[in-house]
């Protein structure tokens, strides 16, 4: 199986473009050992020739004519995306879909909660109706059901399986002050010929039993590495909201809570590797301190263009 990061930062990227932080104005002037991030999504892909996207970010068009291994390569007109499976209804991970409407019908794998979301509050799949369509293939996890496992056409020596996560819906989403099982998902991923899995958790606002029990399955984790602290966002000056607001379970802990380190730590999985990084989070400086305790610990942090074998 091999994997391709294709963007590596949260909403808005990195720099974003509004921002004057500190990071973001490093960035800029050169004078800061930190690259460049789009919006996160990632591809997999069991032959090197066919591609399932995972989440469509508002950066798809600059990602793919960035990566080769997405180019046409058959005919006037084609592309090696085959499918498109989303984890949530954010528009950092559905806007994207807007971009891929040159396309041929896209086959499209969402929860009920996000095909709701996308043709009702924000009716991203009605627009897209008027030029490439879609086909969704329904992933039923919803009510007491908090898990799947399906196969993508195409791709039949890779199994999916969808897990419900805690985070949180999109603002716009009638779900986001009461989380619904569905609104979020991570997805485990497994190469029925080399036995090798990957789990897959761009957002991700806690870690209990049940997710480190997924955690412990899997080869290579890449998941949620949106902020550093609880606070940060406070700390910068770019925010009222904390991580916990926001749906994501930041790399320290705060009291007896758990971060995402102390999760990382305690599975054994071979890579471990952190994405969907914002801009505020210092882990985006090389050689920031908390960069250097991520490396002793034997955690990466993704880049766009990193790829992963497996």
């Amino acid at each position: 199986m091999k994997v391709l990061v294709l963007g590596s930062g949260a909403g808005g990227g990195f720099p974003q473009w509004n921002c004057n932080c500190r990071l973001c104005a490093g960035q800029r002037q050169g004078v800061l050992d930190a690259c460049a991030r789009t919006q996160s999504s990632i591809a997999v892909s069991a032959d090197g020739e066919s591609w399932v996207l995972l989440n469509a970010s508002p950066d798809i068009g600059q990602q793919i004519r960035s990566h080769p291994q997405l180019h046409p390569r058959h005919g006037l007109r084609d592309t090696p995306i085959k499918a498109v499976v989303l984890m949530d209804a954010q528009i950092d991970h559905v806007a994207g879909l807007l971009g891929l409407r040159e396309g041929p019908r896209i086959d499209l794998y969402a929860t009920p909660c996000v095909f709701e979301d996308l043709t009702t509050s924000f009716p991203v799949l009605g627009v897209l109706e008027h030029y490439c369509g879609t086909r969704w293939h329904m992933l039923a996890v919803a009510g007491t059901q908090t898990r799947i496992d399906f196969g993508v056409a195409g791709f039949p020596s890779l199994r999916f399986t969808a897990v419900a996560i805690p985070g949180k819906a999109p603002p716009y989403s009638p779900h986001r002050r009461e989380q619904t099982v569905g609104d979020n998902i991570a997805l485990l991923i497994e190469d029925l010929q080399g036995g090798r899995r990957l789990f897959y958790a761009p957002g991700l606002a806690e870690v209990g039993p049940e997710e480190l029990r997924w955690m412990h399955d899997a080869d290579c984790l890449l998941l949620d590495g949106t902020f550093w602290t609880e606070d940060e966002m406070r700390h910068a000056g770019l925010g009222t909201r904390s991580a916990s607001d926001m749906g994501h379970l930041p790399q320290t802990g705060t009291g007896p809570r758990a971060g995402m380190v102390d999760a990382l730590l305690a599975t054994p999985a071979g890579r471990k590797v952190l994405t969907h990084i914002n801009n505020s989070n210092p882990i985006l400086d090389a050689a920031s301190a908390q960069r250097q305790l991520l490396e002793r610990h034997g955690i990466e942090v993704a880049y766009d263009g990193m790829e992963i074998s497996l």
